[in-house]
Parts: structure tokens; C-alpha cells; sequence
């Protein structure tokens, strides 16, 4: 491939990478797949012009961006930029091209049907018909479940995710609030966060992963919510303290959990969380449906195309 322009995928474990490597062969542009080893080594091995970086969740440091010197474009196939060092690519003038609107409505659908799970503890009643029971008691989940009219959502963060989850639960639940110091949502009432917290009967996390929001809901601020609230994460793991959740869940002043993400996945098989009978966790499966797996595919690296055939970058993109 020496001379040809290349495009290099970091990591494409859980998607088919071939759709998007064939769409830029036909623009007589070439493509490589970084190995167990990783795109660094794959980066060092390569003696073609890499001019196109399509990221899943590796890590895209200095390093990396150091073994690519001809990298125009940078395309994630995640809605978040947590993994990649953003001062880095700024510093050498590399846009950065995060994946957008790919799983609004199923994130946000997911949410809503984690949390209808862990409300009316669905959970617990088919583990305990499947054993054979059939009573409420046999569950062995106290208290009762709440009726979702008399409930307080609260949503921190309010983009596109939080809105539709906020659409779908709005003929259901008896008000929904709201805090994201970042984005302007005349349709979801915002207040400051320690009122969010107070006020959520259920707390819905939607906040991207930052320096500001790693560890954001620790013990300290997990004891601010009402005394039985539920936590629904479909956003990022590292949002929450393991440790501090497992204790609120523990104690019973959190009644219960649905989470699609937790912190270092996949979580160890002996986690506490995977197994607590007031969890519902679920394998990072929010986005997952067969038309958003083709946007995950193909996306990224369409918006490498356009970058290195036309100059072209979208609003959103990170300069």
C-alpha cells in the first residue's frame, strides 16, 4: 500500500468494518485494521500515507497522533470524545468528527424501558416465575412499586437523548425536570443540579464523560436524592461511583438501578452490580438496532471521505 492514501480503523470489534472499507476502495482509497495490537502498532507498521483515522473506543493520544503524521481527519463511531486528547489533535490541527443523532431513539427508548423495569420490578417477577413462584412476596423486593404519575424524572444532561427520553415519558410520569449548564431545552424545565438531585424520584444520567463529570455522582451527591429514588445510566459508566451506588443500593436509599454502562467494561464476572437483585444492567446494548448499526458502520467513515475528497467537515465537528 506504500503511496496509497490510507485510512486507518482503531478498533471495529462489534461492527462490520467492510461496507465502509469497500465504499472507500471505490474512491481508490485504501484501508487498514489495527490488530490485538493495537492502532499504534498498526500505525508504526504501515509505510502508506494514514490520512483518515475511523475510531471506535481505543485511546487516541499523542503518541498515536505522533506515528500519523499525514492524519487530516479524525471520525468516532461514539457520540462521546472521552478517549481521544483533544489538546493533542488541536495542537496539530486535526479535526475531530464525533458520530451524532446514529441512537437517539434507542438510547433513549432503552432508558425509559430500564426504568419501567426497576420500577415495576420486572425483573424480579420473571426470576421468580421462572423458579416457580407466583406471589409478590416470593419476589422478596420491598417496598411496592410507585405509580409513575406521582414521579419526578430528572435528567442530567438534556441533548438530543434526554428530549426524546423526556417525549416518551411525559404522558406517563407527573413532571420532568432537568440540568445541563451547556445546552439551552426550553422543552424540559432546568434547574441547578443540587435541586435536580433533591427533587428526582428518578435520575436519568445523559451527561457526556469530562474531567468536570468523572465521578460525578459519588456518595456525597447520591445522598442528595430522595430516600428510594431510582438511578437509570445509559450514558457513561464512569459518571457514577461504583462503590458509593452499591452502598445507597445496599442501605435501601436507592431502591434500585437499571444501567447500561459501567465503569471499566466489561465489568469483572464477580462484580457485586451484575448480580444485585435491585439492578437491572443490561451489556451496553442502549444503541443497538440493526438501522443504527448500519450508521455506526458507515458514518465514520463517509465523513472521512468527504474530508479527504472535498475539504468538508460537519458543524459539529471538533477544530
Amino acid at each position: 500500500m506504500c503511496g496509497q492514501r490510507l485510512v486507518l480503523f482503531t478498533d471495529q470489534t462489534d461492527l462490520d468494518p467492510q461496507p465502509a472499507r469497500e465504499m472507500l476502495a471505490r474512491h481508490s482509497i485504501g484501508s487498514i485494521l489495527a490488530g490485538p495490537e493495537g492502532p499504534l502498532a498498526a500505525a508504526q507498521a504501515t509505510t502508506g500515507p494514514v490520512e483518515g483515522l475511523v475510531v471506535g473506543y481505543a485511546d487516541v493520544d499523542a503518541g498515536l497522533l505522533d506515528a500519523l503524521p499525514a492524519l487530516r481527519v479524525i471520525a468516532t463511531s461514539s457520540t462521546g470524545l472521552d478517549m481521544i486528547d483533544l489538546e493533542a489533535t488541536r495542537a496539530r490541527e486535526v479535526p475531530v468528527v464525533p458520530l451524532t443523532d446514529a441512537s437517539t431513539e434507542e438510547v433513549a427508548t432503552h432508558a425509559v424501558a430500564l426504568m419501567l423495569a426497576v420500577e415495576r420490578q420486572l425483573l424480579a417477577g420473571a426470576r421468580t416465575v421462572a423458579a416457580g413462584g407466583w406471589t409478590q412476596e416470593a419476589t422478596g423486593l420491598t417496598p411496592a412499586p410507585r405509580r409513575l404519575s406521582d414521579l419526578t424524572v430528572g435528567l442530567l444532561g438534556c441533548g438530543r437523548i434526554a428530549r426524546r427520553v423526556a417525549a416518551l415519558l411525559r404522558p406517563l410520569v407527573g413532571e420532568i425536570i432537568g440540568h445541563d449548564p451547556h445546552q439551552d431545552c426550553p422543552e424540559i424545565h432546568q434547574v441547578g443540579v443540587e435541586e435536580l438531585l433533591r427533587r428526582s424520584d428518578v435520575l436519568s444520567l445523559h451527561a457526556p464523560l469530562t474531567r468536570e463529570t468523572r465521578g460525578l455522582l459519588d456518595e456525597e451527591r447520591l445522598a442528595l436524592l430522595p430516600h428510594g429514588a431510582t438511578l437509570i445510566n445509559c450514558a457513561r459508566g464512569e459518571l457514577v461511583d461504583p462503590d458509593a451506588l452499591l452502598s445507597a443500593l445496599d442501605s435501601g436509599r436507592l431502591r434500585g438501578a437499571g444501567l447500561d454502562v459501567l465503569p471499566g467494561e466489561p465489568p469483572s464476572p464477580s462484580s457485586p452490580l451484575r448480580q444485585h437483585p435491585q439492578v437491572v444492567c443490561t451489556p451496553h446494548t442502549a444503541f443497538w438496532s440493526a438501522p443504527a448499526l448500519e450508521t455506526y458502520s458507515l458514518q465514520p467513515a463517509r465523513t472521512v471521505l468527504e474530508h479527504l475528497t472535498s475539504g468538508s467537515l460537519p458543524a459539529h465537528a471538533v477544530l
